[in-house]
């Protein structure tokens, strides 16, 4: 992987992002501060990235302030207000973390970063995904992009992410760290805005 290629591009298209996307950072802020005044405009959280680093990331609030320290979600879940169920419907609540790019803790495509205990379950080469920023969006995010809804229907979503969901990531994240290339960053960026499918390999499905 060619780390530093990757890097410029992410820092480069974060900051021209953080530009072009104002007005709409702007408004959803403006949406939460007026509809959702019980709490601050942005949710922010303890990570792990890279080598194992915490970080704090950064997105738009999305959930009442009680929300309780369940961090498993699933779709219907009463923490989330009407006006946060739409910003994550449309990933507008990720958006923020054009941020965590910009100073250099995530990149735009990566591992979905982890809240901490996940990264120390990681065993043998496993790990080795943590050689890798964690990312807005991924091939792992992007098959299991209704992963809420998936949760929802099953009994127990906490077994079931981390006995299913969780495994099945790592090793599409670990395929992803050994056929990196700048074409499949950006198949899996174009996937992700135009809500395409696609293979392991980062080919459209």
């Amino acid at each position: 992987m060619n780390t530093m290629l990757k890097y410029l591009f992410d820092r480069t298209t974060a900051l021209f992002g953080l530009v072009a996307l104002s007005p709409v950072l702007l408004t959803v802020a403006l949406l939460i501060q007026l509809r959702m005044p019980d709490g601050p405009v942005f949710f922010q959280q303890i990570r792990i990235g890279k080598g194992g680093k915490s970080f704090r990331m950064i997105k738009f609030r999305t959930m009442t302030v009680n929300r309780g320290k369940n961090t498993v979600t699933v779709a219907g879940d009463s923490r989330i207000t009407p006006l946060g169920a739409w910003l994550r419907n449309h990933k507008l609540d990720e958006l923020p973390e054009l941020w965590n790019v910009l100073v250099g803790d995530m990149s735009l495509v990566g591992p979905r970063p982890d809240v901490p205990g996940y990264a120390d379950s990681l065993r043998g080469d496993d790990r080795e995904i943590l050689r890798l920023r964690p990312g807005i969006t991924g091939p792992a995010s992007l098959k299991y992009r209704k992963e809420e809804q998936i949760l929802a229907a099953v009994d127990n979503p906490r077994r079931y992410n981390d006995d299913v969901l969780f495994p099945d990531k790592v090793r599409i994240n670990r395929y992803y760290l050994h056929h990196w290339s700048m074409r499949t960053d950006l198949r899996i960026l174009w996937a992700t805005v135009f809500n395409r499918k696609l293979n392991y390999a980062g080919e459209l499905i």
